[in-house]
């Protein structure tokens, strides 16, 4: 059976739940309520696992704070033998506008501290990512506080559309390829 892994990115806690910075979290939350499976708290992170069309998918919330994503990665990688091209990390942009996907088989970390760490950790930037626009509504110098803070109203009725448009990119990434999967889902959720 070919394994993926697939990490959600995201801040472990309380007060970081319903953040922006959590979306990789909220995409995997609803992924497993999809098919009604729990996560389990094991080494570097909340681990589940999808078996789907032949192929198992490793769903990871790491536990290491976003900005050392990488050993949890890392980490999983190695104990799964999870080859680069079947990685998929989800994270939030604020260089996208709310809602719209952006899926890339490699990059660089676009300044975020959470990819920054797993390309240092990897020694590598050749996996693939789907970047979730959050937008960029912050005042200068303010990008921190934007992230962490939690969906406004007129943002939250959204954000059940584009989770599900993330879980469907997901699962197609898995079962169609990633270039099909680009093909399917980048671009704005309607």
């Amino acid at each position: 059976m070919n394994t993926f892994l697939i990490v959600g990115l995201g801040n472990i806690g309380v007060d970081y739940h319903n953040t922006r910075h959590n979306i990789g979290f909220t995409v995997l939350d609803a992924l497993a309520k999809q098919v009604d499976i729990s996560f389990s708290t094991l080494r570097y992170g909340d681990v589940a696992e999808i078996n789907h069309k032949g192929k198992k998918l490793v769903l990871l919330k790491p536990s290491t704070l976003m900005n050392r994503s990488g050993n949890a990665v890392r980490y999983w990688i190695k104990q799964r033998k999870v080859s680069f091209q079947n990685i998929l990390v989800i994270t939030d942009d604020v260089h996208l506008d709310l809602g719209y996907l952006r899926i890339r088989k490699q990059g660089s970390d676009g300044g975020h501290n959470g990819l920054r760490d797993i390309q240092e950790k990897l020694g590598s930037n050749q996996y693939p990512r789907l970047r979730v626009g959050i937008g960029s509504n912050f005042s200068k110098g303010r990008q921190a506080d934007y992230v962490l803070s939690p969906w406004k109203p007129d943002e939250e009725h959204l954000l059940p559309v584009i989770v599900d448009r993330a879980t469907k990119a997901v699962i197609d990434f898995a079962t169609q390829g990633l270039e099909k999967t680009m093909n399917l889902h980048n671009g704005q959720v309607s």
